[in-house]
């Protein structure tokens, strides 16, 4: 497999690929798929919206099956999340390898269990099965979704003219925690045994579920619903100092920047010096040699907040133990999107492969010998 093909493909290349092949047009759609859009957002009538997302879940090796459940709630609720909905049902369909055993399966079952119950979600279908073509146990697909007023909702294309921008935890904290289990055995010389232990304990970071839903609360209650529409995704309510939100996931917290601008249709300037990169994850950064700022990050929050509800929501995130910063701000004049660090700026790009994912398969190909 080539590196190009590995991973989710650059927003332009998915665009080639889709290229509109999305059924049954549908005026209520208010958000659909796109460059950094987590979720859509569909009226159901009745000034109710539903929020809904799908993604893919598989293991690393070493990697307990409590934490894969984990994994399957927090990260498809996140995408809801990041609109400010909170996730309330989920679907998941569960694909498991010829003798697999069944006790193994139900342990990851009641760990998904668990964990949708701890963030008052419900599970309401799904699918179970052993098959020939499977060789590892993976979740083909977790569907999450949420009901809200129209109008209380916000996605990552409601960036606005003059909004800071605002980061959660650090980069590549995805990447780093699954990276440490599955390199731990050979990274021995190289990072300190307690940076690794705090590296693989991040595993319980991938997750932006508290981090959204806190920024959403720190701003001001919505009114009026929005327009209906398809293609671009409409801003949050007069009011709300929240005005968007997206996970860093593939690509890291550049491509979410660049996710994030192409969707608000503005651009943004980041001083990435502003916010160091923990220790930890300098270290194995370093140590595998790849890009912090440019590798998977579920659990790192990007959001476009008014600059008169920055304190606030900075003050939400310290109260509930999460650490966050001001990297910069959309639009304010700016034609072209950058970023600082080192300090020097350069233009921001289009997010391309993912570096943990060469990473990830080679690794497993060690594992595999």
């Amino acid at each position: 497999m080539s590196d190009d093909l590995v991973g989710k493909p650059s927003p332009s290349r998915l665009e080639k690929l889709i290229g509109g092949a999305l059924g049954a047009p549908s005026n209520s759609v208010l958000v659909g798929p796109g460059p950094g859009l987590d979720a859509a957002v569909i009226d159901v009538g009745g000034g109710r919206v539903m929020v809904i997302a799908e993604d893919p879940i598989f293991p690393a090796p070493g990697l307990p099956l409590e934490i894969m459940g984990e994994f399957t709630v927090h990260i498809g609720a996140s995408d809801v999340a990041v609109t400010g909905v909170r996730p309330t049902a989920m679907t998941y369909t569960l694909l498991l390898p010829p003798g697999y055993p069944e006790s193994d399966a139900a342990l990851l079952i009641r760990s998904i269990s668990r964990t949708a119950m701890t963030l008052g979600i419900t599970i309401v279908g799904g699918h179970t099965g052993w098959y020939g073509a499977v060789t590892i146990p993976i979740v083909g697909g977790v569907t999450v979704w949420g009901f809200a007023e129209a109008g209380h909702w916000v996605s990552p294309g409601g960036a606005r003219d003059g909004d800071a921008l605002l980061m959660t935890k650090g980069p590549a904290i995805e990447a780093s925690a699954l990276l440490a289990v599955l390199y731990r055995g050979r990274l021995g010389g190289r990072i300190a045994p307690k940076a690794l232990d705090t590296l693989c304990a991040r595993t319980s970071e991938i997750t932006v579920v508290k981090d959204a839903l806190t920024a959403f609360a720190a701003g001001s209650p919505p009114a009026p619903p929005h327009a209906k529409g398809r293609a671009r995704a409409p801003k949050a309510a007069p009011g709300n100092g929240v005005h968007a939100m997206h996970d860093a996931t593939e690509g890291g917290v550049l491509g979410g920047l660049w996710e994030m601008a192409a969707a608000s249709g503005l651009s943004v300037h980041a001083d990435l010096d502003a916010a160091p990169v923990p220790e930890d994850i300098a270290a194995l950064a370093d140590a595998l040699g790849f890009d912090p700022w440019q590798a998977i990050s579920e659990g790192t929050l990007l959001a476009a907040v008014a600059p008169h509800s920055v304190d606030e929501v900075l003050a939400a995130w310290a109260g509930v133990g999460i650490k966050g910063w001001r990297l910069g701000s959309f639009g304010a004049g700016a034609e072209k999107s950058a970023v600082r660090r080192g300090g020097k700026t350069e233009p921001l790009s289009e997010p391309g492969v993912d570096p943990f994912w060469p990473l990830f398969f080679a690794g497993l190909s060690e594992n595999a010998k």
